[in-house]
């Protein structure tokens, strides 16, 4: 039996755990949507070299030009800083394994997954795992990702967990239901799944579960070099909550709080020179009177919950502040809109995480971090 708020007792060592093996499952991705990528634009063939044919590999040399070309790095020494980083996870190794360090030369280099040296640990198995279903269950035509219910709150390509295990023992990916269920508990572990309210563990019954990894989200191998935390820009506005500018090219109207809480318009204008590494699109306000000070909180009403269920752009709101953060920007024809989000409420909590003690910036990456589906808690003035 799985009690509610089973969550709570794992703890912030698990928490710790997640976010270390999150990283890790970032590093595979990259890599391998990398190596996809070369073998596509035929980086990656046979190569001869004193009379041997070397299969599947690619000329470092050559490499780095290929990253420089496709913008992935800016110079020749950010390329080798991130290729250095795949080879340090053994995900690519010199040829002949002469070389521990990745090299602007003539050398062949191959990605470990084309030779089947591939380490295959605990921790890699898991990902490895979790990618093949999540491809699967995107690939074929089936009802098990579909928009559903569980106390009160509506979340979109949820899995209902017993249908889940169902599916895994029809697919041959489990023997057992316990194995499936272990499987499922892993995934979750490992941050791949999660509870639609993160309430409870993975368990065989009628809990809903979503991915919380999105693993076809292009990522950029930038990304490789910095901490999670930091790939969400230093801008004046919160990356995921923008939106496109109109089609006849006009600007995006927002419904924005200055810190004295009037209500204004302030028009967004897209930022062309913004390369974001979480692969939103980013604008800035042109609005001077904007500020991360929030407006003072007292006497609070409620907590209210809201659903947003994002879109193609993003969630529709902007997030400032700190200690708690507020809500100081909601494009009134955004998902946030509609949800009922509205300027100067107070963030408590996202996908049942209080956050009244962080800033934006940690309350963003949550956001990016986690399901298309967010449930957040918010309170306004009395």
């Amino acid at each position: 039996m799985v009690l509610e708020g089973e969550m709570d007792g794992i703890g912030n060592t698990m928490q710790k755990k997640a976010a270390e093996l999150e990283r890790l499952a970032e590093v595979l991705v990259t890599g391998e949507q990398l190596r996809l990528r070369l073998h596509e634009a035929k980086v990656i063939k046979d190569r001869r070299h004193h009379l041997r044919t070397y299969p599947n590999c690619f000329v470092a040399k050559e490499l780095i030009d290929w990253l420089i070309e496709h913008k992935e790095a800016s110079d020749r020494d950010t390329a080798i800083k991130i290729m250095q980083k795949l080879l340090d996870q053994s995900i690519i190794h010199h040829v002949c394994d002469e070389h521990r360090e990745f090299k602007d030369l003539k050398l062949f280099y191959r990605f470990r997954k084309d030779d089947g040296t591939f380490p295959l640990d605990s921790e890699a198995k898991v990902f490895m795992r979790g990618q093949r279903i999540y491809e699967k269950l995107m690939n074929t035509e089936n009802s098990l990702l579909q928009t559903r219910e569980e106390e009160g709150g509506t979340f979109e390509r949820a899995l209902l967990a017993s249908e889940f295990i169902d599916w895994l023992l029809q697919e041959g990916e489990m023997a057992t239901r316990d194995e499936a269920e272990r499987l499922g508990r892993r995934l979750l572990e490992h941050g791949i799944i999660q509870h639609v309210s993160n309430k409870h563990h993975f368990a065989d019954g009628p809990l809903l579960y979503q991915f919380r990894m999105n693993f076809r989200r292009r990522r950029r191998l930038i990304e490789l070099l910095h901490e999670r935390s930091r790939c969400i820009p230093e801008s004046h506005d919160s990356p995921f909550c923008l939106r496109k500018q109109n089609s006849d090219g006009g600007n995006t109207s927002f419904l924005s709080v200055s810190p004295t809480k009037e209500i204004k318009v302030v028009v967004g204008v897209r930022r062309s020179s913004l390369s974001s590494s979480c692969g939103s699109s980013g604008y800035y306000s042109s609005s001077p009177t904007l500020s991360s000070s929030p407006p003072v909180l007292c006497n609070p009403k409620s907590v209210l919950k809201r659903q947003i269920v994002g879109d193609a752009v993003g969630w529709g709101f902007v997030v400032r502040g700190s200690k708690p953060c507020h809500i100081q920007a909601v494009d009134p024809g955004g998902p946030a809109a509609a949800a009922g989000m509205k300027v100067c409420h107070f963030v408590v909590s996202v996908n049942g995480l209080n956050v009244l003690s962080h800033d934006y910036r940690t309350v963003s990456n949550l956001i990016l971090t986690g399901p298309r589906t967010i449930v957040m808690e918010v309170m306004e003035e009395a």
